[in-house]
Parts: C-alpha cells; sequence; structure tokens
C-alpha cells in the first residue's frame, strides 16, 4: 500500500466497525479450529500496524511479517523488534511445520502470486494448526480503493477455493462476510466510479472514517453475527473468510 494508506489505517482500525469487528470473526474461527493456549505461536502474515498481533499476544505468542517498511516500523513500536520479521507472503522466513496459527486477513489481493502464498502457509503450519484467510470480494465491487490499494484483484468463492490446495488442508469454512452493507457498499462504489469518469474525483471515503457510535456498534454487531456462524451460507457479501485445519 501507499504509505499514506498506512497513516489512514492506523487512525481508525482501533474502533472502526470493519477492522475491529474482522479482528472478533478471525478470533471466532481460530477458536472454531483449536484452543488458542500461550505456548501457540500465530504468524500474522501482512500485518499490516500490527493491531491484529498486538490483541493476540495476550493469548499466545505472535510474529508479525510484512514486508513493507511503514507496516514493519508500526508493527515493531507495538510489539517489539522481537515480534516482528520482515518477509513476503509467498517466501515466508519460517521454517516447516513451524507455527500453530496462521492469519492473513486482506492480504491476498496484493500478492500477484497469491497460489505460492497459499503454498507457503500449507508448508509453514504443522498439522492440526489453522489458517484463517480474508479477502475482499466481488469484482463488480471493483473501484478506485481497489487501485490506490494496490489490489490485484477481488474474489469470488470459486477463485478463493482454487488456490488453496485440498491435500495438505480441510477446508472448515467458507463464506461470503460482511453481507448487510453489500447494497450501500455496490451504490457507493459504482457512484464513485461514475464521479471519477467524470472528473469529479474525491479525496474523502467513507472507509477513512468512523460512523458515529451508534451506527458503527449497529453495523459492527451484523457484521460479525453474520460472519461467525455456519448455518446460513451467502451468495454474495463484501468480503470472504476461509477457515482452513492442516491436515
Amino acid at each position: 500500500m501507499n504509505p499514506d494508506e498506512y497513516r489512514k489505517l492506523a487512525e481508525v482500525e482501533r474502533d472502526h466497525w470493519f477492522y475491529a469487528g474482522k479482528r472478533d470473526i478471525v478470533r471466532y474461527w481460530l477458536r472454531q479450529v483449536r484452543p488458542i493456549s500461550p505456548q501457540d505461536l500465530l504468524v500474522d502474515c501482512g500485518a499490516g500496524t500490527g493491531t491484529f498481533a498486538v490483541e493476540m499476544s495476550s493469548l499466545c505468542r505472535v510474529l508479525a511479517i510484512d514486508d513493507h517498511a511503514e507496516s514493519l516500523d508500526m508493527a515493531r513500536e507495538k510489539l517489539g523488534a522481537d515480534q516482528v520479521r520482515q518477509g513476503a507472503c509467498s517466501r515466508l522466513p519460517l521454517p516447516d511445520a513451524s507455527v500453530d496459527m496462521l492469519t492473513a486477513l486482506d492480504v491476498l489481493e496484493h500478492v500477484r502470486e497469491d497460489r505460492a502464498a497459499v503454498g507457503e502457509f500449507a508448508r509453514v503450519v504443522r498439522p492440526g494448526g489453522a489458517v484463517v484467510i480474508t479477502v475482499p470480494a466481488l469484482m463488480a465491487l471493483w473501484s478506485d480503493w481497489d487501485v490506490v490499494l494496490h489490489h490485484f484483484r477481488r474474489y469470488n468463492r470459486r477463485s478463493l477455493l482454487a488456490i488453496v490446495p485440498s491435500d495438505p488442508f480441510e477446508l472448515v469454512h467458507l463464506n461470503y462476510i460482511n453481507v448487510a452493507v453489500l447494497p450501500v457498499v455496490y451504490l457507493v462504489r459504482k457512484t464513485r466510479v461514475l464521479k471519477n469518469g467524470l472528473g469529479l474525483k474525491s479525496a474523502s471515503r467513507a472507509e477513512d472514517s468512523i460512523p458515529p457510535r451508534w451506527l458503527n456498534n449497529v453495523l459492527r454487531w451484523l457484521f460479525v453475527t453474520f460472519a461467525c456462524q455456519r448455518r446460513l451460507r451467502f451468495p454474495a457479501g463484501v468480503s470472504l473468510v476461509a477457515v482452513l485445519r492442516r491436515k
């Protein structure tokens, strides 16, 4: 991402319904795969500012990995140098079968060789270990937001499954998430595309500000509630979550 995007993220991610809710969802699904103990090692691949790794550090050992200088600086400030390592998701600087849990939260869309990255996840996670992946969904939602964040793609269920090898992984759960706001997000993104085409580009984005507290709380509740269940399989959503167990 551009350096300015890390600054914007750091300003809102602690409390914004999307970022805070996503961390809630990932913790829930990690626990569905295996109990979390203090001896476990969790690797957050593409750790961004290190916020999720910091939160998980009260539950287990953590290691934040990223290949952007801005991200590494922020993560080291929060976690210390020993818990941060420079590396790319497609070439993780880790031994085979050395990790109990691995997370890649809105990361694979930034990786040109996403299949190779998932192969690396399979290499470093030990048998019985958990992998939780979140990605933006639906190319119909593609906009300047994706361009600014240096996305290569948005996924659907089929394209995400296509990069997950069935031999080393057991698929525990796969579903669209962030479904409640899909109509609004679609309209906002298409409006931005139209405005940009007319030369009316705006520098402000809804993603960069926190809504009023009551609305922020409602959106977070909807996000987490719909994502932390198995009964309903949604046909579409703004994002996808994949939960894997290493065989």
